[in-house]
């Protein structure tokens, strides 16, 4: 996804919950370290989150996960006080939604946060485009703009057509895609997702994750998803928060939290993995270096493959944008010939993106006689692909988790 996440949207700051009836003491003891076990022992409380320190950029899909009990789903519902934190901050663009008042907290949660739950909490008595419509309705928006707005997001979601059925004459897919819709219906700047996919099978979670991540590129949204399943965190995460006993044991990207674990328990968190399916070609390109101008002769392509101990070279132009590839053989040929650079130059050779998974490239690099190009959007040459580099790169991956095991 090409995203702009350069700027935080929600900080969360020194966050704690505590649940019981004591959770100031609770909260006190935990800050004088005593263990979440010594609390409970003594006090009879429990922690949920401890110290939890976040940035989630604007635009990301930042995914929270961890095993049941870990904190992961009351962290997410702590963001719009359906749990109310015991101590710390949540700042939403500057305003701290942990010191709201009832009345500014309803209109936070109306106008800025979007929830998907995953058991759908569909109104069944209301047509799917009145329950899209439903928290329109509770903002006081008219009837006629509030139901030609959810008639938009059910197209959008690939229900169009169905804005007259009811909730039960939907399959699973289809109801949380109605959950979906509703949530997006109010163009909220934050999207929470609590497991939103967990309650389907496996083949229409896929399509959910496929569709959100298409979403995604449309709308760029601030998304925090919570999900107990690595391969679904991996897929749709910008950037992956993965939980124990109520704290943040690490924070990073899917090649971050799986090529550099923070600590054991990560590392057996994450074993196993198909790395050829999270790696990306820019997890595994050389950098594009040397390259050739392509007003150069091919002489000097001849000099730079001698010097580097290569037989192809990558030529530019301006902006270091990828032209084509000349290969030794033919810059000899030109030299006799008197020829140019793009005249001997070969246009045609594979090109990848820096986002392309290593699993769609294990073909091309096989069967190709060239190195790939990695370009961006703009065609400016990233980096490089050759068979040793990417096999070298998974096999480093291989001992790693080798290690860690």
């Amino acid at each position: 996804m090409d995203q702009d996440i350069s700027q935080p949207k929600l900080v969360i700051h020194s966050l704690y919950k505590i649940f019981g009836k004591r959770p100031k003491e609770g909260l006190r003891l935990l800050k004088e370290g005593k263990s979440k076990g010594e609390i409970l022992e003594v006090t009879g409380q429990t922690v949920g989150l401890q110290d939890i320190e976040l940035e989630i950029m604007d635009g990301e899909t930042f995914v929270i996960m961890g095993l049941s009990g870990s904190g992961k789903s009351t962290l997410l519902r702590c963001l719009n006080r359906l749990i109310e934190p015991t101590d710390g901050e949540i700042i939403l663009d500057g305003t701290d939604i942990a010191s709201l008042d009832e009345d500014q907290l309803r209109e936070v949660r109306r106008k800025k946060l979007g929830m998907v739950f995953q058991n759908f909490a569909l109104l069944p008595h209301r047509s799917v485009v009145e329950n899209v419509a439903f928290g329109l309705e509770v903002q006081g928006v008219p009837e006629t703009e509030r139901l030609e707005k959810a008639k938009n997001t059910l197209k959008m979601v690939g229900l169009e057509g169905y804005e007259e059925s009811m909730p039960d004459e939907l399959s699973g897919g289809m109801k949380q895609r109605v959950g979906l819709a509703r949530a997006l219906a109010s163009d909220p700047d934050i999207l929470l997702m609590d497991e939103a996919f967990s309650a389907l099978d496996p083949i229409i979670r896929n399509g959910m994750q496929d569709e959100l991540l298409d979403l995604q590129n449309e709308l760029t949204k601030t998304i925090v998803f919570v999900t107990h399943d690595l391969d679904e965190a991996l897929k749709i995460g910008t950037r992956i928060a993965l939980m124990k006993d109520g704290r943040i044991v690490q924070v990073g990207t899917p090649e971050e939290i799986l090529t550099a674990p923070a600590d054991e328990y990560v590392a057996s968190f994450v074993s196993g993995v198909d790395m050829t399916k999270v790696l990306t070609a820019e997890g595994v390109m050389k950098p594009p270096e040397p390259v050739v101008w392509v007003q150069s002769g091919p002489r000097v392509a001849l000099r730079l493959m001698e010097e580097h101990g290569i037989s192809s070279i990558f030529a530019v132009g301006r902006g270091k944008v990828l032209r084509g590839l000349v290969t030794v053989e033919d810059a000899v040929s030109a030299v006799k010939s008197k020829k140019t650079l793009e005249e001997i130059m070969i246009t045609d050779t594979p090109v990848t993106t820096p986002d392309t998974p290593v699993r769609d490239l294990l073909g091309l690099v096989a069967t190709t006689a060239y190195p790939v190009a990695v370009v961006d959007e703009r065609q400016r040459l990233k980096g490089v692909i050759v068979r040793g580099s990417m096999l070298g790169a998974l096999a480093i991956t291989e001992t790693n988790e080798e290690e860690s095991a």
